[in-house]
């Protein structure tokens, strides 16, 4: 078998799929647990209260 020269590997092999995925689940559940803390809750809440009630 005679192989192509210069070709390019311009795709990510399923290894680095793997690890591209795992690391955006990472980062989304990071970002899940900071929205949904009480803290950043009550912020919001209370911004949305004033939100409302403004006049």
């Amino acid at each position: 078998m005679v192989r192509e020269r210069g070709r390019s590997d311009a795709g990510m092999t399923t290894a680095e799929y793997a690890v591209g995925t795992l690391g955006a689940c990472a980062l989304a559940a990071g970002l899940y647990k900071v929205v949904t803390s009480a803290t950043v809750t009550g912020a919001l809440t209370d911004l949305l209260e004033r939100a409302l009630h403004a006049t």
